[in-house]
């Protein structure tokens, strides 16, 4: 066993003393520093694109193992030098965009890794009852988190994203991605616990994080929703230029790149996507020379399309997905009710005007949206979220329980050099896939466009910048998951219980 007690404080019990020949507290304080600091880079490895699944049970295990035995500030500390070596590697495309707001997110990222930590509760000689395995519990509350705060949410990234072709993403259907957090991070805690623990308390901490881990997998993978069918699909990627804000694009451009591989389909598919922001008119959608092109190729194809359409309206505009059906006539709009911060909308616009001139690349707000997440179409309902909102499971739960068959997701992800952002989004469908038993399709100008099974599967992906047109026949489904039922509500509940035990645990002993 590792021997990472504190000195004691004053008034306290005597600490252990170190026998010749062991560590001191210095080495191990430096062990400790080590592990947390290895503990982030090993979750940055395992990140998107490269997405190596084991790395996140690792990183758990040494992070547990350098907590083992800290107090709340040590505690804090190491969590944040985990937080800041992870967030300061994977968020470097932020500074793409603007140095600043790269340090700014990178840091409170890290803080709140560090608040999550600090929540897992000290061990007392190493004792099993510390709460030291208690580590999974904080991980799933800084997933919560990261999808509600700041702005919203910005889970870009999040821990659960390295996980999507590793065993542990079978837990999806039954509990979401708190669920794969809590169980990837449960294995970890086991194998920390081989170091931490020792004899009949080795014997049990194994062979709960065993259960903890497997039980949630073997049920997560026998869940399976209905079958009703299948849709012959086309999902259209223009591609064009990487790296460009919209403000230095012709939006004519975008359109022409689309539609010219839109116009190479064949037959008479059952549906088709085209990305996001692919048409920009002035007002209405209704009647315009992008409505009048589109009405064309559905016609021309007798099948329902799906396009992206920007329409300014003042000082704001409206992002939303259109349906056209076979007869060119406009059937339905869904509009992005989940925006971009410094993306489609500058919160507090008015102040940070006055000190950069950064607010020019969005010029105008996006107007949230309103209405469910369906699109009622000739194929049947179509689930339908649009870029960054496939990241948040709520979205696609909207869309899903409203009775979308499929999910639709419409994107663009031009503005990004790298692939990171592209990736994340491809892991984030692949996770709403399983999630919800649906399968799941994402089109984008640049970027990666993808057919997802409902079990997670890449049937076809693009390139992350050619143009490409992907035709899959697809499997449609009805039924909700146990986690299309009950949301994120009963794992949040249980990660509160997993951080209470300790400290009801000593309160009993105590007495």
């Amino acid at each position: 066993m590792i021997n990472t007690d504190l000195p004691s404080a004053p008034g306290a019990a005597p600490a252990r003393v170190d026998r010749p020949g062991t560590t001191g507290p210095a080495t191990r304080l430096h062990l400790a520093i080590l592990l947390a600091a290895g503990a982030g880079a090993t979750w940055a490895l395992g990140a998107q694109p490269r997405g190596w699944w084991p790395l996140l049970p690792l990183g758990v295990a040494a992070l547990t193992i350098a907590l083992h035995g800290r107090g709340l500030r040590a505690r804090l500390w190491l969590g944040g030098l985990a937080g800041a070596v992870l967030y300061g590697t994977t968020l470097g495309w932020l500074t793409g965009f603007a140095a600043a707001g790269y340090v700014a997110i990178a840091a409170l990222e890290a803080v709140m890794l560090a608040a999550a930590v600090g929540l897992v509760p000290t061990a007392r000689s190493g004792r099993w009852a510390g709460g030291w395995w208690a580590l999974p519990a904080g991980l799933v509350l800084l997933d919560a988190a990261q999808t509600r705060f700041p702005f919203g949410g910005f889970p870009l990234p999040a821990l659960v994203h390295g996980q999507l072709d590793g065993p542990f993403v079978l837990a999806a259907p039954l509990g979401g991605s708190l669920l794969v957090t809590a169980v990837a991070a449960t294995a970890g805690v086991g194998l920390a616990a081989l170091v931490l623990s020792s004899g009949r308390a080795r014997l049990i901490a194994v062979g709960a994080a065993v259960a903890v881990a497997g039980v949630p997998v073997a049920v997560g993978a026998a869940v399976a929703t209905d079958d009703a069918g299948s849709l012959d699909v086309a999902v259209v990627q223009g591609g064009g230029p990487r790296g460009l804000r919209a403000v230095f694009t012709d939006p004519q451009d975008t359109t022409d790149r689309q539609f010219a591989v839109a116009e190479q389909i064949e037959g008479s598919p059952d549906l088709v996507l085209l990305p996001e922001t692919v048409i920009s008119v002035a007002g209405s959608i209704a009647g315009s020379a992008g409505d009048v092109r589109t009405a064309e190729l559905a016609r021309r194809l007798d099948a329902p399309i799906v396009v992206g359409v920007v329409e300014n309206q003042g000082s704001g505009f409206r992002n939303a997905a259109v349906l056209w059906g076979p007869d060119g006539t406009i059937l339905g709009r869904y509009e992005k009710e989940h925006r971009v911060p410094f993306g489609e909308y500058i919160p507090g616009r008015e102040l940070l005007s006055r000190v950069t001139d950064l607010t020019a690349l969005v010029p105008r707000d996006a107007i949230a949206g309103e209405g469910t997440a369906v699109l009622e179409s000739p194929a049947g309902p179509l689930g339908v979220v649009i870029s960054y909102e496939v990241l948040f499971a709520d979205r696609v739960r909207e869309a899903v329980t409203a009775g979308g068959r499929i999910v639709l997701v419409p994107t663009n992800a031009a503005s990004y050099v790298t692939e990171d952002v592209p990736a994340i989004e491809v892991a984030g469908a692949r996770l709403r896939a399983l999630e919800y038993g649906r399968t799941v399709l994402q089109s984008a100008p640049t970027g990666y466009s993808v057919v997802v099974a409902p079990d997670g599967r890449v049937l076809a992906q693009s390139g992350l910048d050619g143009p490409a047109l992907l035709r899959e026949t697809v499997p449609l489904r009805t039924g909700l998951t146990p986690y299309a039922r009950t949301g994120d509500g009963p794992m949040l509940v249980l990660a509160a219980l997993a951080l209470l035990l300790p400290v009801l645990m000593r309160r009993r002993a105590a007495r």
